[in-house]
């Protein structure tokens, strides 16, 4: 009897196709376990291979790899893992080849962020299948990363001071106290929902970064201490130390996805939605910069281990702070 849905890769495997889906048949073709295979797979009823990727993130997911994480890491690498558990959970992990890694790549490189963790991602999941001995060499090793086009790369344009005047003076309280906690702490957005009252002292903000475990402890701008103090003394009691600094009406902690919308619907009301939050940051260290302060001095409050970055956020800002001296030189 003819099996329907048989696709043949260059003559070698086998793969029964459902609803865009490939599943191999690893026995030979003309055998009994051949026609076992297939009927499973295609009644719905084959069982989980022991060395499938979904086992393995199992597996991946139970150890100190995963655990010691930092949790924004975490959640990049969840939106990874979920997606590759759709496409290829019950296939084979000793079936990966270079090319299977570098096909995911190239079937999501209209987002190119998140393509090039398909990559990063295999290699650490092929990594523990070596360590648990499913594997003997890492096939997603060695693939290049892919270069955002010109047109999707997302500017950071940093905000100049009238943007940051009008904010000041006509956003909402929730929306200044983030603002300033961007300003002010120099900082990714990421961090600034993990601030809590246990963290403020009423002079200085203690942190570790979520994507560096860099240990900081950032005395306030005198703006950033009085959007403080003022969200300190709107609470009806002296706030627990766990209680976050940014919080819902409720109590409970703003995600950044919610502190995000909530800051572009802001920066859209006040026809500010050119500088993004990220360009909080850049701000921070050009204000840092215009103050005369070195690039280790930066990095003691921003806690950039490259330079490079460092110039970079700075670079402008000094080279108009110098032609400025240049100009005053001159007249």
């Amino acid at each position: 009897m003819r099996k329907k849905y048989i696709f043949r890769s260059d003559g070698s495997r086998h793969y029964v196709r459902i609803k865009g889906r490939y599943f191999r048949i690893h026995a030979a073709e003309g055998t009994a376990a051949y026609d076992h295979e297939y009927w499973e797979i295609v009644t719905g009823k084959r069982m989980s291979l022991k060395t499938s990727w979904r086992a393995l993130m199992a597996d991946y997911r139970s150890s100190d790899r995963w655990t010691s994480l930092k949790p924004r890491t975490r959640r990049d690498y969840e939106k990874v893992i979920e997606y590759l558990l759709e496409k290829i959970g019950d296939r084979n992990v000793r079936d990966l080849r270079r090319s299977d890694v570098i096909r995911a790549q190239k079937a999501n490189a209209h987002r190119t962020r998140f393509a090039n963790y398909i990559p990063q991602m295999m290699v650490i999941l092929c990594e523990h299948a070596i360590d648990i001995g499913w594997l003997e060499s890492n096939p997603a090793k060695g693939v290049r990363q892919l270069k955002t086009p010109e047109n999707k790369r997302q500017q950071h344009i940093p905000w100049p001071n009238e943007a940051v005047e009008k904010f000041r003076q006509e956003a909402g309280k929730v929306e200044r106290l983030i603002f300033e906690i961007g300003v002010g702490t120099v900082q990714r957005p990421g961090d600034w929902v993990d601030f809590t009252w246990g963290d403020y002292n009423g002079e200085e903000l203690v942190l570790q970064q979520n994507k560096t475990g860099v240990a900081l402890r950032l005395p306030c701008t005198p703006e950033l201490k009085a959007a403080l103090d003022d969200a300190k003394g709107l609470l009806n009691a002296v706030p627990i130390a766990a209680r976050p600094i940014l919080s819902k009406q409720s109590g409970g902690a703003m995600s950044y996805r919610y502190m995000a919308q909530i800051m572009r619907k802001e920066r859209v009301r006040l026809g500010l939605e050119t500088y993004d939050l990220h360009a909080l940051r850049y701000r921070g260290i050009q204000e840092l910069a215009w103050l005369g302060c070195s690039d280790d001095e930066i990095a003691s409050y921003s806690g950039h281990k490259s330079k490079s970055m460092i110039v970079k956020y700075a670079g402008e800002a000094r080279q108009v702070m110098r032609a400025r001296q240049a100009a005053a030189r001159r007249t």
